[in-house]
C-alpha cells in the first residue's frame, strides 16, 4: 500500500517563503511523475505544480515564478518551495501521482499566508 506524508505548512507572512516535503513509499515512486495540489477554503482541488520522473516540471500561472516544484528519488520525496508567498497561497497542499485516482490523498498540509 503506497503511502503519501505532507509536511512543511505552516504560518507566514506574505513575501515569506515555505518548502513542502512529500514522503512516498514504494519502489515505483521513480518512474512517475508527481503532484503538488491546494485547496482552499470553498474551492476545488487544484494541480500546482508536476513533476516528471525526468524531472521535467510544469506550474499552474497563479504560481508560476514563485514556486519550484523538485524530486529526490533516493529519498522518495519530493519537494515544493514556495517563495513570495501571498494571502491567496492559504490552502492545504497535497501531493498525488496525477496519474492516481482519488483514493490516495494523504492528509495534507496547511498552509497559511497572513497579509
Amino acid at each position: 500500500q503506497v503511502q503519501l506524508v505532507e509536511s512543511g505548512g505552516g504560518l507566514v507572512q506574505a513575501g515569506g517563503s515555505l518548502r513542502l516535503s512529500c514522503a512516498a513509499s514504494g519502489s515505483i515512486f521513480s518512474i512517475i511523475a508527481m503532484g503538488w495540489y491546494r485547496q482552499a477554503p470553498g474551492k476545488q482541488r487544484e494541480l500546482v505544480a508536476t513533476i516528471t520522473s525526468g524531472g521535467s516540471t510544469n506550474y499552474v500561472d497563479s504560481v508560476k515564478g514563485r514556486f519550484t516544484i523538485s524530486r529526490d528519488n533516493a529519498k522518495n520525496t519530493v519537494y515544493l518551495q514556495m517563495n513570495s508567498l501571498k494571502p491567496e497561497d492559504t490552502a492545504v497542499y497535497y501531493c498525488k501521482p496525477p496519474s492516481w485516482g482519488n483514493g490516495y490523498w494523504g492528509q495534507g498540509t496547511q498552509v497559511t499566508v497572513s497579509s
